[in-house]
């Protein structure tokens, strides 16, 4: 099978899987639901695709094949294994994911992208999808950047990119897994609980659990919180100044960059108990 379709068949499996997990599951009553924003998210990944089809046809295994025709990166020139190097480029593809999330909130006119996505008023699996054009884009140039410097493998490539596909659905997904299960989980990967709480309109708690696949990021640069201070039933998610039905619509996700900028101002501590960091 070509790549594209190996990542369709990944994709369906993965998002079937957890659309009946939800129903059967669930881990917080939803304000607008699925008929409500469904057609907008799905919408959205569907438009990412066709763009990122045009501007950036080769997408990562492209590129990876592409560099190793041409002996590009710094592994194949140290005569690192195959095997190794595939571990390696998988970790290292990982954390650069895990740091441009981060530069996405911290840099203003990358954030004014970015809000597209914590702009959902619910969470659930079709959130993972909903990322605006232009972060698709940069994201996929990054991407292709670090696979080139690194001489990553095409099938390490396949395989992130696959894993990071199903990654984000699972840890989107509003689904109640149990506590001891989450709690064994989040030491390796990302869990529903532990992404939900970047989704809270707090800016203490969107600034924290970065991470879309591997755990280990959050708590080794100390932006780990376990739990949200009001907890997953009574957390706020998407954005304070968007409180309304607007950011369900399609034209609100795809021209949310272009408005004025709107402030991210957090909570007054007072208004919160302590974040439980532990």
């Amino acid at each position: 099978m070509s790549e594209a379709t190996i990542r369709l068949v990944i994709f369906a499996g993965v998002f079937i899987a957890m659309a009946a997990f939800e129903l059967l599951a669930p881990r917080r009553a939803q304000r607008f639901g699925r008929v409500r924003r469904w057609p907008t998210n799905l919408g959205i990944v569907l438009i990412d695709s066709l763009v990122l089809r045009v501007v950036f046809p080769m997408a990562a295994v492209g590129t990876a094949l592409w560099a190793a025709e041409r002996g590009y990166g710094l592994l194949p020139a140290l005569g690192i294994s195959p095997w190794v190097a595939g571990i390696l480029s998988f970790v290292a593809l990982d954390f650069v994911i895990w740091l441009e999330h981060l530069v996405f909130h911290k840099v203003p006119l990358l954030w004014r992208i970015h809000r597209m996505h914590h702009g959902d008023p619910d969470i659930d699996v079709t959130t993972a999808l909903r990322f605006h054009p232009v972060e698709i884009v940069l994201s996929m140039l990054v991407k292709a950047g670090i696979v080139v410097a690194l001489g990553a493998p095409a099938l390490a490539v396949l395989v992130f990119e696959a894993v990071l596909n199903g990654a984000a659905m699972f840890n989107h997904a509003n689904c109640r897994l149990p506590l001891w299960l989450d709690g064994v989980l989040r030491l390796v990967i990302v869990t529903p609980d532990m992404h939900r709480v970047h989704h809270s309109v707090q800016r203490r708690e969107t600034d924290s659990n970065y991470g879309f696949n591997l755990a280990i990021w959050d708590r080794m640069f100390g932006t780990y919180v376990a739990q949200p201070a009001l907890g997953h039933e009574g957390m706020d998610i998407g954005l304070a100044e968007e409180r309304g039905d607007a950011p369900t619509g399609l034209a609100w996700c795809l021209t949310v960059p272009f408005r004025k900028s709107a402030r991210r101002e957090a909570a007054p501590a007072a208004d919160l108990p302590p974040v439980n960091k532990s």
